[in-house]
């Protein structure tokens, strides 16, 4: 391919636009996942608001393909990222970043783990307007960040001579650039080898860019330096980047539970207690003669007469295993999501519980296992799952699964005659603890046993759920009137609500910790300030000539891209219900969406005049089909067959979307343009994720349906208009 005509005079000029199509697409996504990940990780509220970040980057990039005929200075990307990675290396900003979700987190709706309890208006006020300063502050760097690679991309794809091959370059590279950063996270890579290698890939774009390549490499040698300090955590022992979240292991303080303390995502989550015989004897002040045996790791198996096989779901270090070890437990199945958790557990919890004989360590997703497991267990204890982050472009995070109707009704049909369940959480809000009271009342058809145990220096605590033969518990009472008494005066020094009613969470509407179907008001206050980022960001980047200028063929690419978006969230979150909610999921679909979006293309190819008529109609047909398609049923199949199937289902419209893209963009006279009215269209339908609020996760095909079926009546009358 020869080199790009040089008809614009900033100097910038790519040897080849095939290599430079597929550089720049690697880095974008790369990049686009890295922030997603980094900055929902170091600003917590993020981690509840991913799609916001998202929204950020397709924000930037479809404003640098909508000016590509603009000039292109890699330093206006690089002066930002440097900026931001100076905020994250010096401690003080950093935290005070970080204090964003406590601001933001004013309103009782939205829950956030450790938010500040605010009832003064002023005092909110003040909250709210700090914190939505310092967000804009962080997202108009993120959006100038990516405006310039998205000049890049534009500019190429307007110049390439096979826009069909160059697409399919663009698809290739996307997907590239994703899957790097899955392969970083897996192998536990820190911030600093992230940035190298997107260092490495800007470092072709600095030498293609014949002006100012001091400035620019010395500005990417500094982020480069900055990245390092900004994976630093002072009084850490361990900084532990997991595919999941960022883990630190530190020694405990004296009022904490544990030897050692295990952060995620910059906040307490998990303490590694030693609670054995030897241990509560030497320190009586710490741990109470009269409540050795009785810990919350070690209550569910002294609620079944003969608890010989026990299954621990969300095992986490070690805690609960230990406990079922210490209780006489002869076969225990300690289930964690999080690798990286099992092997600080492994190495560091004082009992060495994941080194016995007795305790099978799995990692794997709750939900995954119950479809597959075909064993059975007198005891299920589900841990303290609750958790800080969200599943990658959705709003459901890692544990809502696992506490849907649909997953309690399938651990219940895990348990022995006579077993026993035992679910542990930490409410923020009393009506989750009515809401998880209700559905295991209608799970196992009677009012379960509810206690609260206090936290202390040798428990976490939580509210334990009792659950399945509660005749065998009370008979274990009977048995145990040292147990029966502390039961009960748990249960009088900590009263449970009743009285407030809550929804059922279901896999269609899996959000544990929202009240009703609504969206978080937090939600509008967002939507917002990115409203007021796409005007400040419009007006900063010259994009009111190109903008202004959008006919029908502008719509009819906004409502694929938003509709792409959209059915890429339905596809992820449906199939975390049959593949579980693991980093795994992400790459099924990924790979899905490659195979189509390929696929499409050389049918395309192949058959440049095929009708689009039909293949709309199939299109919003398979929409529609998916609809009534439960993928939970195929949970019990193996791993690999129930990938392939699900992979094929939920990324099948994207065979018929993917050939209307390409047979419509090949023919777009500004490519650049088109392209950025998808990213623009794409960015709507992240903004739109928080309708799964009210409508739950199904709804999203029909929206997604009712969005092809506009991209086809502007198709229509784009063409109509061409031909008068």
């Amino acid at each position: 391919m020869s080199t790009i005509e040089n008809k614009y005079d900033d100097g910038f000029n790519v040897p080849n636009q095939t290599w430079g199509i597929f550089l720049i697409s690697v880095l974008g996504l790369l990049l686009e996942t890295l922030f997603i990940r980094w900055i929902g990780t170091e600003i917590r509220i993020f981690a509840y608001l991913q799609n916001t970040i998202l929204v950020a980057c397709f924000l930037g990039l479809g404003l640098g393909a909508f000016t590509s005929s603009k000039q292109i200075l890699l330093r206006q990307s690089l002066i930002p990222m440097v900026i931001l990675l100076l905020l994250m290396a010096i401690p003080a900003t950093r935290s005070l970043l970080g204090g964003i979700s406590e601001k933001l987190s004013v309103f009782s709706d939205l829950n956030i783990f450790y938010a500040e309890a605010v009832t003064d208006p002023k005092a909110m006020a003040v909250n709210l307007t700090l914190g939505l300063l310092m967000t804009l502050g962080a997202l108009i760097l993120i959006v100038d960040i990516f405006v310039p690679l998205g000049r890049i991309l534009g500019r190429l794809m307007n110049t390439h001579p096979n826009p069909i091959w160059a697409y399919s370059i663009n698809i290739f590279g996307s997907i590239l650039g994703t899957w790097s950063f899955v392969l970083l996270s897996f192998f536990y890579q820190p911030p600093f080898i992230w940035f190298l290698v997107v260092g490495g890939l800007l470092a072709f774009f600095i030498t293609w860019s014949n002006r100012n390549q001091k400035l620019n490499f010395a500005l990417l040698s500094a982020a480069l330096v900055l990245s390092w300090f900004a994976g630093q955590v002072p009084g850490s022992m361990q900084v532990i980047w997991s595919p999941y979240q960022k883990l630190v292991v530190r020694p405990t303080l004296p009022t904490e539970v544990g030897t050692y303390a295990i952060d995620v995502n910059n906040v307490g989550y998990q303490g590694m207690v030693d609670l054995s015989d030897a241990h509560f004897a030497a320190d009586p002040k710490n741990f109470p003669p009269e409540i050795k045996g009785m810990t919350q790791y070690e209550i569910p198996l002294l609620l079944h007469p003969n608890p010989k096989k026990v299954l621990l779901v969300g095992a986490g270090s070690g805690n609960d295993a230990a406990g079922a070890i210490r209780q006489g437990a002869e076969s225990i199945t300690a289930v964690e999501i999080d690798p990286a958790i099992i092997s600080i557990g492994r190495e560091l919890h004082p009992e060495k519980p994941y080194s016995s004989p007795t305790v099978r360590v799995v990692n794997d997703d709750a939900r995954s296992f119950f479809a597959t497991t075909k064993d059975k267990y007198d005891v299920i204890v589900f841990g303290l799952l609750d958790s800080h982050t969200t599943t990658a472009l959705t709003n459901a995070r890692l544990d809502h699964y696992v506490y849907t109707l649909e997953s309690l009704t399938q651990a219940r049909k895990l348990l022995n005659d006579g077993g026993v369940m035992v679910l542990s959480f930490q409410p923020q809000k009393p009506f989750i603890t009515i809401r998880l009271r209700k559905m295991i009342r209608q799970v196992f058809n009677e009012e379960p046993l509810v206690f609260r145990v206090p936290y202390s220096t040798y428990e976490w605590g939580g509210v334990m759920f009792v659950a399945g033969d509660l005749r065998a518990v009370q008979q274990q009472f009977n048995n145990n009137p040292r147990l029966d008494a502390y039961i009960k005066r748990l249960q009088q020094e900590n009263p449970i609500p009743q009285k407030r009613n809550a929804a059922i969470i279901t896999d269609d509407w899996p959000y544990l910790y929202l009240e009703a179907p609504s969206i978080p008001i937090l939600y509008y206050f967002l939507i917002g300030l990115m409203v007021l980022i796409f005007f400040i960001s419009y007006k900063r980047w010259q994009a009111a000539g190109n903008i202004s200028g959008v006919d029908r063929s502008f719509w009819h690419f906004f409502f694929l891209g938003a509709a792409f978006l959209l059915l890429e969230v339905q596809n992820i979150s449906k199939a975390s219900v049959a593949l579980g909610n693991t980093w795994q999921v992400n790459v099924v679909i990924i790979s899905s969406i490659l195979i189509m979006a390929l696929l499409a293309n050389l049918i395309a190819y192949k058959f440049p005049k095929l009708h689009l008529i039909p293949i709309y109609i199939g299109l919003i047909t398979v929409c529609l089909m998916l609809y009534f398609i439960d993928l939970a049923r195929f949970g019990f199949l193996p791993y690999f067959t129930k990938a392939m199937i699900v992979g094929l289902l939920t990324s099948l419209p994207m065979l018929f979307s993917g050939i209307v893209f390409i047979r419509s963009f090949a023919v777009a006279k500004e490519k650049g343009n088109v392209l950025g009215a998808n990213l623009i269209g794409a960015l709507v339908g992240a903004l739109l994720q928080s309708i799964t609020f009210i409508t739950g996760i199904k709804a999203l095909l029909l929206i997604v349906a009712g969005f092809y079926l506009l991209s086809l009546i502007t198709m229509l009358n784009s063409q109509k208009r061409l031909n008068s």
